[in-house]
C-alpha cells in the first residue's frame, strides 16, 4: 500500500507487467494446444475462435494496465495484472475443458460463469483498493491486524467462489462448503465496517481551511479586518487636539436676528429669546422691553 510510483521505478513495473502478460499468453496458448491434441475433437473451430478472442482481449487489457502503471502504487499494478492473468487462464480452461455430467453441452453457461468470475476478481480488487485508503488514514496495531486479516479472508472467499463456478459440472459441493463461504462473508463484512468506524471515532480530524478575508484580492487590509467600534471611537476622539476650547477653537458668536432691513435688531422677550412676531408685524409684541441684548465682548485675537 504505497504511493504511486515514479520513474525510474515506473519503467521497471512496466516491464514486469509486460512480461507477466507475455507469460500468461504463452501459458494460455500451451493449455489450448494441449487440449487440441488430447481432446475429443468436437467443436475445435469454435473453441479456437473463442480462444483467439480471449487472447486478443487480454492483450488489450495488458496494454491498458501497463499504461496505467506509472499512476498506480506498485502493489496495485501487480495485483491487477495477476487478477487478469487468473481470468485468462480460467477462461482458456473453460473453453477447452470437456463438458461434465452436469454440463449442457453448450458454452452459454460457461460464458456466464466466466463473466461472474471476472466480476468476483475485479470486485475483490476494488474492495482492496477502497479498503487500503481507509487503512492508510489511521494506522495502529489493531487496524493493521484487522486490515490484513480482512484482506486475507477476502482472497480465500474469492477462491472459494471461483472454484464452484469452474467445476460445478463435475461434482456437487457439500452444504458445509457454503456455510464456510457464508461465515467468511460475514467476517469480511465486519472487518470492512470496523476500519471506517475506528477512523470516525479515533482518527485525527483534518484541519478545516480558514475562510478567505472578505473583499477582492489585493484589497486594503484595513477594509477587510473586523471593525471594533470602541477602538474607532477612541481614535475618533484622539484625532482632536487636547486644547479644545482654546481661542482658535472657540465657538463663533452668532449675530442677533434683525428686522427685514438687516440693521435693526429684534426686541427681546422676557425669556431672552428674540421676538419673532415683531419680525413679521414690524412692532414689538410686548412694548417696554429692550430692542436687543447687550453684545458680549469679543475674545482677544492671538
Amino acid at each position: 500500500m504505497s504511493a504511486p510510483i515514479k520513474s525510474p521505478d515506473s519503467s521497471k513495473i512496466f516491464r514486469v507487467a509486460i512480461w507477466i502478460a507475455i507469460g500468461a499468453l504463452i501459458a494460455a496458448a500451451l493449455v489450448c494446444v494441449v487440449w487440441v491434441l488430447i481432446g475429443d475433437g468436437s467443436g475445435v473451430v469454435g473453441r479456437a475462435f473463442l480462444t483467439i478472442l480471449l487472447l486478443v482481449g487480454f492483450a488489450g487489457i495488458a496494454l491498458l494496465e501497463s499504461s496505467l502503471a506509472p499512476k498506480r502504487p506498485t502493489w496495485l499494478t501487480i495485483t491487477s495484472m495477476v487478477t487478469w492473468v487468473v481470468a485468462l487462464l480460467i477462461g482458456a480452461l473453460l473453453i477447452w475443458l470437456p463438458y461434465g455430467q452436469h454440463g449442457s453441452g453448450y458454452g452459454v453457461g460457461r460464458f456466464f460463469s466466466f463473466l461472474v468470475i471476472v466480476l468476483v476478481l475485479q470486485g475483490a480488487l476494488l474492495h482492496v483498493v477502497l479498503y487500503s485508503k481507509a487503512y492508510a488514514r489511521y494506522q495502529t496495531t489493531f487496524t493493521s491486524v484487522v486490515a490484513y486479516v480482512t484482506i486475507g479472508l477476502l482472497g480465500i472467499l474469492a477462491v472459494m467462489l471461483i472454484i464452484p463456478l469452474v467445476t460445478a459440472e463435475f461434482w456437487d459441493f457439500l452444504p458445509i462448503y457454503w456455510r464456510i463461504v457464508t461465515a467468511l462473508a460475514i467476517l469480511i463484512a465486519v472487518g470492512t465496517i470496523l476500519l471506517p468506524l475506528v477512523n470516525a471515532l479515533f482518527a485525527p480530524k483534518k484541519p478545516r481551511p480558514e475562510p478567505a478575508p472578505y473583499g477582492p484580492a489585493g484589497a486594503n487590509p484595513a477594509y477587510t479586518q473586523p471593525i471594533d467600534p470602541h477602538m474607532h471611537a477612541q481614535q475618533g476622539y484622539a484625532q482632536y487636539p487636547q486644547g479644545y476650547g482654546s481661542p482658535q477653537y472657540a465657538p463663533q458668536q452668532q449675530a442677533w436676528p434683525t428686522y427685514a432691513d438687516g440693521r435693526t435688531p429684534l426686541p427681546v422677550m422676557p425669556d431672552g429669546t428674540p421676538d419673532w412676531n415683531a419680525y413679521y408685524t414690524g412692532w414689538p409684541s410686548q412694548p417696554g422691553y429692550s430692542d436687543a441684548p447687550p453684545m458680549p465682548p469679543a475674545p482677544p485675537q492671538p
